[in-house]
């Protein structure tokens, strides 16, 4: 199946039908239904090409019917932005969804440099209402919920062109679109979609609950001089309840990133490359914000060629904000090469003396580290470096198995008292 689909600004602009009017090739009834699911509200999408643009037709679909089927080896083109707020019972099957954005969408966000516009490719919200379709428990402990949005696509791809990166490169102002958004969604399934070379960030949850992603496979490739740049796999912010599960991720920056007011999120068998690694924030960087991240689980997870592996990084210094990280978990990572397997910074982005003036207010709490194994880039396999004055406790690591490429394996740590049978491979550490 030969498939062609682009999330960039300046590509041309390409068509997609509905196929509820008439029979279409495949023989479908007037309303443009299969039998699928014996729905009789489904509606089949068809490409029709010739360069003009189906976002309006797309959303009329997804807005109208109840179920929308894209068929095997239609190639479906979009050249406006999507917006699927206010939607609820929703089923979207499909082996071909391409998109290729000439506008966006914007969102407010804060960035490390303040309060910023966040620019949006596909933003999809759902409202909970009339539920549909069952959702099993899951193996969190989450109760069992009614699915209102449910999306699946094997080719979803986000082929933006390096000139995203390069321009990016000299122009480090520049605003560039999140290829995915869950934006005030509730009940949402997304499953069997590839995504590459998104502009910025590739997924975000924002103000979601119970959403679900399951056998996403993500690529960010450069064939230019300059690499990807901020191609999180995902950033959470202000959700709770959200699974990501199954899934490849080959990117440039954070695997995962859990943001502030991140709650009751589960990360499991993820195959991360070329990452930043499973990040807890940075939290805390903000005067007069509480951040909060708590009952978050990050298991089976394979780390290779990373920057980091399982890591937290809070903010200290002064005229910063405060906050709590509660009852996190890291746990079955294997990890190969990667810089720095194990790191809780709370110092972070902050120099020795302001964090010694101005501890964090980011208190780090019940925080386990369990089953971590395999290789670093360098000697240092694991680095805990927490603020002075108490700020983090109950700090727990469990079955280390790390080595360095060569020579003994360093593990420092500092301001923080450790439990666990892994405990005793850390020196005396240092306080500040």
């Amino acid at each position: 199946m030969r498939i062609s689909l682009f999330l960039v600004a300046l590509l041309s602009s390409l068509q997609l039908s509905l196929g509820s009017k008439g029979k279409d090739d495949g023989g479908k009834d007037d309303h443009g239904h299969d039998g699928h699911d014996n729905d009789p509200h489904a509606c089949i999408l068809i490409a029709k090409g010739h360069g003009a643009d189906d976002s309006p037709r797309f959303l009329s679909a997804v807005q109208a019917c109840s179920e929308v089927i894209i068929p095997a080896s239609t190639t479906l083109n979009i050249s406006t932005r999507l917006n699927m707020t206010g939607l609820h019972n929703k089923h979207i099957v499909s082996k071909s969804l391409p998109f290729f954005p000439v506008k966006y969408l914007t969102a407010p966000f804060r960035t490390c440099k303040g309060p910023s516009v966040l620019i949006l490719i596909f933003r999809i919200g759902v409202e909970t209402v009339s539920p549909s379709r069952s959702k099993p428990k899951s193996p969190s402990g989450y109760s069992a919920v009614k699915t209102l949005f449910w999306m699946e696509a094997e080719l979803l791809t986000a082929r933006a062109r390096l000139d995203w990166w390069d321009t990016f490169a000299t122009n480090s102002s520049l605003l560039r679109p999140i290829t995915m958004t869950i934006f005030q969604a509730t009940n949402v399934v997304v499953k069997n979609i590839k995504m590459i070379n998104s502009p910025e960030w590739f997924n975000l949850v924002n103000e979601g609950k119970n959403v679900t992603y399951d056998n996403i496979n993500i690529n960010a490739v450069s064939t230019s001089t300059h690499g990807p740049s901020n191609t999180d796999g995902w950033d959470v912010y202000r959700s709770d309840q959200v699974t990501i599960k199954n899934s490849i991720i080959n990117n440039g920056d954070d695997c995962v990133s859990f943001k502030p007011n991140s709650t009751n999120i589960l990360v499991s068998n993820l195959n991360c490359n070329g990452s930043h690694g499973i990040s807890v924030g940075s939290l805390g960087q903000f005067a007069g914000m509480f951040d909060i991240v708590e009952n978050v689980t990050s298991t089976n997870v394979k780390m290779s060629n990373a920057q980091n592996g399982a890591r937290i990084k809070a903010w200290a210094g002064p005229n910063v904000g405060s906050g709590i990280v509660k009852n996190v978990t890291f746990e079955n990572f294997v990890e190969f090469n990667v810089d720095n397997p194990v790191v809780i910074d709370q110092c972070y982005m902050t120099n020795a003396t302001a964090c010694a003036q101005f501890p964090s207010n980011t208190f780090i709490q019940d925080v386990v580290f369990t089953n971590i194994s395999g290789t670093s880039s360098g000697s240092q396999v694991a680095s805990l470096a927490c603020s002075p004055d108490g700020r983090c406790s109950d700090i727990d690591v469990e079955n280390f198995n790390l080595s360095a490429p060569t020579g003994p394996p360093t593990f420092v740590c500092q301001n923080v008292n450790l439990t666990g049978n892994a405990a005793d491979l850390f020196p005396t550490c240092t306080v500040t």
